[in-house]
């Protein structure tokens, strides 16, 4: 056994996606171990942490009073100081499962426009989360290595990584960011835009899980010829009372409208801010779509159309991210020099 795959095989080193929807955990050498909401749920009246991930997932909506589900993350960047360090207390010792005794090394994808003061709050939750050493990345960067791109190489690669809180599009070339941006529309505001439209066109509360079930289920960012429609359950907003309404596949477009234009918008900027010999390499590979948001149906389709550029979704888009910031890890040199800190 060479000392490599020794290092591997009792190495604590973990690359985290800390997203404002989901928190994916990368062990080097295991792969993707965790992969759950990044949610707290929370006693209103202790401030007692009574359940993470997916076990506090289950509560949202469904709580008694004095119980409360939080996300501590949001628009890509930590809200709640203490209940972020416990979530990811929570995520690291699950990860690490038995060996509780080590503090591994860690490596964290964060928006490119992250203010000094959000990047201090990630740094801090996570050193205080008995990490010995942790290392912030562009999440655009490992999301374009996670999806496999060629970002050592001399060539333009222009990822677009649409998360839960934040979209990110950045243009790559030699290990390096030619052009980045990070957007504050993506997922949880697609869900919050179908949300009202429910509330205003149909007088019906629905809650955020079934706004996400919609947007999964028959939303669409362009117009493809075949119609979807959806029985959705709420509460009737005038007596009261349970109610059933069909929404149809036009209308949850016309809610989305915003989020996508606002997204396409971002791209079609980035791209007229490529320095022409990057543009050429991108009209040639095309942009890569990673992210939960990417998997909205058509949307590469409406890019494709609104760019004139090939668009391709990332074999893995929930997993880009996570799956960046591990080969990171098992490559420290190139972690070394990517590295915000």
């Amino acid at each position: 056994m060479t000392y490599r795959s020794l290092f591997r095989m009792f190495s604590s080193d973990l690359a985290i996606d800390l997203g404002t929807a989901n928190t994916l955990v990368y062990v080097v050498g295991k792969g993707i171990v965790l992969n759950e909401p990044s949610i707290v749920a929370v006693d209103r009246k202790t401030r007692a942490v009574l359940g993470c991930g997916t076990e506090a997932k289950e509560m949202l909506g469904r709580t008694p009073a004095n119980v409360i589900a939080v996300r501590p993350l949001r628009d890509g960047v930590i809200a709640d100081f203490e209940l972020a360090e416990q979530m990811l207390t929570y995520f690291i010792r699950k990860a690490s499962k038995r060996r509780s005794m080590i503090h591994p090394r860690i490596a964290i994808g964060i928006p490119s426009e992250t203010t000094e003061v959000e990047k201090r709050a990630v740094l801090d939750s996570t050193y205080r989360a008995k990490a010995s050493e942790v290392h912030l990345v562009e999440q655009a960067m490992v999301a374009a290595l996670g999806a496999g791109m060629p970002v050592t190489e001399p060539g333009g690669n222009m990822v677009v990584d649409i998360g839960g809180g934040t979209t990110d599009i950045a243009v790559i070339s030699l290990s390096g960011i030619v052009y980045s941006r990070s957007l504050r529309m993506a997922g949880n505001q697609m869900d919050d835009a179908i949300s009202e439209h429910v509330k205003r066109k149909h007088n019906l509360l629905i809650g955020e899980r079934m706004a996400e079930k919609v947007k999964t289920e028959i939303g669409t960012a362009y117009q493809d010829g075949t119609p979807r429609t959806m029985a959705v359950k709420g509460r009737d907003m005038i007596y009261g009372l349970p109610k059933t309404v069909i929404l149809e596949d036009d209308e949850i477009r016309s809610a989305l409208a915003d989020c996508v234009n606002a997204i396409v918008a971002a791209i079609r900027v980035a791209l007229e801010k490529t320095p022409p010999e990057l543009s050429g390499d991108i009209s040639e590979r095309g942009i890569i779509l990673t992210g939960g948001g990417s998997l909205l149906k058509n949307l590469d389709e409406r890019i494709r159309f609104e760019t004139g550029m090939p668009v391709l979704l990332a074999n893995e888009p929930l997993a880009s991210v996570v799956l960046g910031a591990g080969k990171m890890l098992e490559d420290f040199k190139l972690l070394r020099k990517m590295s915000l800190n």
